[in-house]
């Protein structure tokens, strides 16, 4: 079982109304559903700076493509795809 532990925010009072009718409709808590809000948020927010912390590495090292070679190639890729579909 996983630990957990108590933690106050302010919301505005349309957020917790929303939040309220959200929980009577799902049948949840509104503490159950605040918490795998913030949880979503922090993992995506996380996978967004991990993100950043590659793409800096590769700055650092020159693996980089210049701006007109990676739109010549999604170019390519799209008039590809464009040709394949059926008429």
């Amino acid at each position: 079982m996983t630990t957990s532990t108590t933690m106050s925010i302010r919301l505005s009072s349309e957020t917790k109304d929303q939040l309220g009718l959200l929980a009577t409709a799902t049948r949840r808590s509104k503490s159950f559903l605040a918490a795998e809000a913030v949880a979503a948020y922090v993992e995506r927010e996380q996978a967004i700076i991990a993100g950043i912390e590659r793409g800096l590495a590769d700055m650092q090292v020159g693996r980089t493509v210049q701006h007109a070679e990676a739109m010549s190639e999604i170019d390519a890729l799209i008039d590809g795809i464009e040709a394949a579909k059926p008429a």
